[in-house]
């Protein structure tokens, strides 16, 4: 056998080798391209998470003091126009209402005199939290409770400042420390704005760094907003419509850009001058509307401006504010009880203490 012979089938013998080894040790001998092990397989279909309209729908019936068997024995019986609940979008998949109801302690941590959290040692604050949350989980089983700390961001000043807008906006320290004594409790930061001389459309793009984390929520209020260049604290301030839209269109844009789930936007509220055009107010699937009565006073007075104030101008959810100091001065003889607000119509799904 010649040289060149045997050496053609050494490198012959060597090629198929190869080759064995790469089918066997490293390929599928099967197929002639590299594929996954699942490349065959019949697409999965993940369903994206929806509402629970059904449970949805029965909260706020129960919330409206009604049921789905109530309901349609007096629409059949009677033509008068319910307010309650009210008859708006469905909010995402995610949305906290009516699914849990929240229990906020408010105020600023430079001021004892704003509410409980500039009150109390931080400590005492969150037993106190957890206490009012098991007392409220007690008092309505069939809604959990979330819990919440609701910290002042913009607060509104009786002097200018340094840009005229009547204001003082908290530094990040501070609203760190509050999104940290919500974490701390697993539950929510709620940021207050105060706009003071200001308006939302400056104030809430300096908090998006805060407002597009998906536990913190907002609220506003309107008795701080000088529209007409009062300072603040000498005339009842006002929104309108097309400010809280603002603020919900604000929030839901942030829901999109950074896939988060429906944001809370809680708007404060104890006369009607403070709310103008109530009915052009438009939640979205993104952001849940809650109208809160936080004037003070008797329990009386308390009930008659809820009454006036909050069930006649239904916009979507309602909540009230119960004041450990203020809602004691005579002629009250003592705090709404978590059975008395369960009671009122309808029932709040949201409690601020201050």
């Amino acid at each position: 056998m010649s040289m060149m012979l045997r050496r053609g089938i050494i490198i012959g013998f060597a090629t198929l080798t190869l080759v064995l080894v790469y089918l066997f040790g490293y390929a599928n001998p099967f197929t002639m391209e590299y594929r996954s092990a699942a490349a065959d397989a019949p697409e999965r279909f993940i369903p994206l998470p929806t509402l629970n309209r059904a449970d949805y729908n029965a909260r706020l019936l129960a919330l409206a003091h009604l049921s789905t068997t109530t309901t349609a024995t007096s629409t059949a019986a009677s033509s008068t126009v319910r307010l309650w609940p009210v008859k708006t979008v469905y909010p995402d998949a995610g949305a906290i209402l009516p699914f849990k109801r929240i229990v906020a302690y408010y105020g600023n941590f430079y001021s004892k005199g704003m509410g409980v959290l500039g009150e109390y040692p931080e400590s005492q604050v969150l037993a106190m939290l957890a206490s009012t949350t098991k007392i409220w989980e007690k008092a309505d089983p069939t809604t959990p409770v979330i819990p919440a700390i609701q910290y002042i961001a913009v607060v509104a000043q009786g002097s200018p400042g340094k840009d005229g807008k009547y204001i003082l906006r908290m530094p990040d320290s501070q609203i760190d420390h509050a999104l940290a004594m919500a974490n701390q409790v697993h539950g929510l930061l709620i940021l207050d704005v105060q706009v003071g001389q200001s308006t939302l459309e400056r104030e809430l793009p300096l908090l998006e760094k805060y407002l597009s984390m998906p536990q913190v929520e907002l609220a506003i209020d309107p008795e701080f907003s000088m529209k007409y260049g009062n300072p603040p604290g000498t005339v009842i301030g006002t929104f309108d419509a097309s400010d809280i839209n603002y603020a919900a269109h604000y929030l839901a844009s942030l829901v999109d850009a950074y896939h988060l789930p429906p944001k809370v936007l809680i708007v404060h509220r104890f006369t009607h001058g403070m709310v103008t055009n109530y009915k052009d107010i438009r939640p979205l699937p993104q952001v849940e509307i809650v109208m809160d009565m936080d004037g003070w006073g008797s329990q009386a007075k308390k009930k008659g401006t809820y009454r006036r104030v909050i069930y006649s101008e239904p916009v979507q959810f309602t909540g009230i504010k119960l004041f450990y100091k203020n809602d004691l001065k005579p002629p009250s003889t003592g705090m709404l009880t978590p059975e008395e607000v369960l009671k009122l119509m309808p029932t709040p799904i949201y409690i601020q203490y201050q």
